[in-house]
């Protein structure tokens, strides 16, 4: 993509060059160096009212406005190859450094938008109903497909608004991560063409992080088939995109479609290509040696659209076994590893700091929290230490403290839960166990207008943990 600033500094250096030119002459003529070595005769300058056979302080004039000349047109030349190396406005990768387009290293610091395009249950207080496609089905039952609908609409359109990323950048964050469901971007089968509401609603929020200048990753927190065989993938309880061709051949296409649409978009840092593979439930032997493979199959088919971004990829067992790699296999690669619950000690991150090293690559946190504001405080600091940037998890959440913001919870709401954690799949227990219609279109109303940023509470203590206040 040429710049103006590009086509600016062009122009100049012509300007130089012709000027250059008109000092000391073209082609072969070598009385275009008199006006170097012999201060008596320069037909060339005096054709050109520089100077005089006789006139050696023009001659000097002349001599240091060619220098001067060759100096800007030498600094221009350095300044462009420093400048438009650096993907033409694009954040890239240098070692172990993201760099920003100006040449400086970046630390990122960032939160995930959780629950707005994956939902899931805990951050509904919901036990049983976990993964997004339960928790689709738990509203089916309780007001109706037709309604449920309407109600994922009104929900994508209030949870992350234009406010939210304002907010977010008002804090000092100066990146988000953004979790999304491959379904959100595919027709159903047979037919699986790549449309959906997810294009909409992610061209939505890279719009407005443009206007605030806050950079963004991708995330496929739930892909085709399921990668780590939970709830947080939304798949069947199996990582059974390992072991189906037809499944992986659907998340490169999504993902080259995404990158074909985003190829010049430089608020967009790069592409965390699956979320947090292959549970610690499942054959390592087995399913571990697939990994790999399918990350270089995914970012080959990125590439043939987009050389700009940067791709991310996290290790096996939820992005922490990092044994799986083999040395980097793409020269804008980044890696993220997951890690909750934990000691806040050296060893924690240990590994990865030495695969980092080992291999001369930047690693990124790409999740981590869940916890007190005295260890998100405390683990931050440690990732700082180790020059590791970070992006907490999660930005917003209902009736809690750890997040940025807590939606408080609606009347009635507890219904809801209730009628969660029981048999909401047979017919008689749902004729006998459903809860009052109009007090649960009361309550996810209530829900509606209170995930808005404006009614939500502000945490100040976990915005302190991050450094933030």
């Amino acid at each position: 993509m040429v710049t103006p600033t590009f086509i600016k500094i062009n122009r100049i250096k012509m300007k130089l060059l012709k000027k250059i030119k008109s000092f000391i002459g073209a082609g072969n003529n070598r009385s275009v160096n008199k006006v170097f070595v012999n201060k008596k005769s320069c037909p060339h300058c005096v054709s050109r009212g520089f100077v005089t056979f006789s006139d050696s302080e023009r001659t000097n004039n002349c001599k240091q406005e060619v220098t001067k000349s060759i100096l800007v047109l030498i600094f221009l030349l350095g300044f462009q190859i420093s400048v438009f190396s650096q993907t033409d406005g694009f954040v890239s990768v240098k070692g172990k450094e993201f760099i920003l387009p100006d040449g400086k290293s970046i630390l990122l610091k960032g939160i995930n938008l959780g629950n707005w395009l994956v939902p899931e249950g805990y951050m509904f207080h919901f036990q049983k109903t976990s993964s997004p496609r339960l928790i689709y089905d738990l509203f089916d039952v309780l007001i109706g497909e037709e309604e449920a609908n309407k109600f994922w609409d009104a929900y994508r359109e209030n949870y992350i608004t234009k406010e939210d990323i304002h907010f977010i950048k008002s804090l000092g964050l100066n990146s988000i991560r953004i979790p999304f469901n491959y379904k959100l971007f595919v027709t159903d089968y047979p037919y699986r063409e790549l449309k959906g509401v997810g294009y909409t609603l992610l061209n939505r929020v890279i719009n407005w992080c443009k206007e605030e200048n806050l950079y963004a990753i991708f995330d496929m927190h739930c892909a085709p088939g399921g990668q780590t065989g939970d709830n947080i993938d939304d798949s069947y309880g199996y990582p059974f995109l390992f072991e189906s061709e037809e499944s992986q051949q659907l998340m490169v296409d999504v993902w080259k479609r995404l990158a074909e649409i985003y190829k010049d978009e430089t608020i967009v840092i790069g592409y965390d290509l699956m979320n947090e593979p292959i549970a610690h439930f499942y054959d390592k032997e087995k399913l571990n040696p697939k990994l790999e493979p399918l990350y270089k199959r995914i970012t080959s088919a990125i590439r043939e659209v987009d050389k700009n971004h940067i791709i991310f990829i996290g290790g096996a067992q939820w992005n922490t076994n990092f044994s799986i790699f083999g040395p980097p296999f793409d020269d804008k690669l980044a890696y993220t590893f997951h890690t909750y619950w934990t000691e806040v000690e050296q060893k924690v991150i240990q590994s990865y700091v030495d695969f980092s090293n080992k291999y001369n690559v930047p690693m990124w946190l790409g999740e981590s929290g869940e916890n007190t504001d005295e260890w998100i405080n405390n683990f931050r600091t440690l990732l700082e230490k180790n020059n590791i940037g970070w992006c907490f998890w999660p930005y917003k959440k209902m009736k809690s403290e750890r997040g940025i913001v807590s939606i408080n919870q609606p009347e009635y709401f507890d219904l809801i839960i209730e009628f969660a954690e029981g048999d909401t799949y047979s017919y008689g227990a749902i004729r006998d166990r459903r809860p009052n219609a109009e007090k649960v279109k009361l309550a996810l109303n209530q829900y509606l207008e209170n995930c808005k940023l404006k009614n939500c509470t502000i945490n100040d203590g976990y915005i302190k943990a991050l450094g933030l206040r």
